[in-house]
């Protein structure tokens, strides 16, 4: 018993290094949500760091570096000198050039896997970010789809935590638990209603199924980069962020959310 008391302050030791981290991702946020270029820029770093951290964990070592600044640039200027209708247009274009490049130069099967994901996210999944600046209710949803995101997590961890007993995905994740994604979920609806009913022109109704929805895909972003570390068999996508592991560490709920909230919210907050 006396063994079990001490150990138990032991699970919530690396929540400071946690928050501390999270003031330095606010403040980045922050400013990209201050202008839509300094959006652009922000997201344009997003995609050269977790295309270096993708890359890597793939074992992708011919041009890992130059490809990541390769892509992180190319979607800056893309992004900056051309119209949403004709981005992904271009964009798909230098995805085939890149793709074929490296089958040329005869890489393994998992590493041209990980090219195309990383490729995914950087040209097709994160801009998003970037596109939901630019609409009308632009900057109120971003804030909404990136707080409600990523307190999920926070809700899950958390919950998981203090009450997590029964393993939801033993293998690909062993730290989940059904009662951290049930809790973490339903605190996500709350929040939701709470803060939807400050920033979108949602009803209650609108505010609760957005909620969910974001809860439930958040949780299966982070349990598919999950699988992906364990495929390639690392711990974390890398050491940017204290505490989290990589920047993909603690963006992964948004790869499904992103574009999810992006399509889907224009519809719902017309009901």
């Amino acid at each position: 018993m006396k063994q079990e008391i001490n150990n138990a302050p032991n699970k919530f030791a690396d929540v400071p290094i946690r928050v501390k981290t999270w003031v330095y991702i606010i403040v980045a946020f922050a400013i990209g949500l201050s202008h839509p270029f300094a959006m652009t820029i922000l997201v344009a770093w997003i995609a050269f760091q977790s295309c270096f951290e993708i890359l890597r964990m793939f074992e992708v070592k011919t041009n890992k570096i130059a490809l990541a600044v390769f892509v992180g640039f190319s979607q800056l200027l893309l992004f900056h000198f051309l119209t949403s209708d004709v981005y992904f247009l271009y964009s798909s274009g230098i995805a085939i050039l890149i793709i074929a490049y490296f089958l040329i130069n005869k890489v393994t099967l998992k590493q041209i896997s990980g090219i195309c994901f990383a490729l995914m996210l950087c040209y097709y999944i994160f801009p998003h970010l970037a596109l939901l600046r630019a609409t009308t209710f632009g900057v109120k949803a971003l804030i909404f789809l990136v707080v409600v995101t990523e307190l999920n997590d926070v809700f899950q961890y958390l919950m998981g935590k203090f009450f997590g007993k029964n393993k939801i995905t033993p293998i690909i994740s062993p730290n989940k638990t059904w009662e951290g994604f049930v809790g973490g979920v339903f605190l996500t609806v709350i929040l939701s209603i709470i803060l939807g009913s400050f920033l979108l022109p949602s009803c209650f109704l609108t505010n609760s199924v957005i909620g969910l929805t974001l809860g439930v895909l958040g949780f299966f972003g982070d349990v598919f980069m999950s699988y992906l570390k364990r495929k390639t068999n690392v711990k974390d996508t890398g050491t940017l962020l204290p505490g989290h592991g990589g920047l993909l560490d603690r963006m992964d709920s948004l790869v499904f959310n992103t574009p999810v909230f992006f399509w889907i919210a224009p519809l719902l907050l017309t009901l």
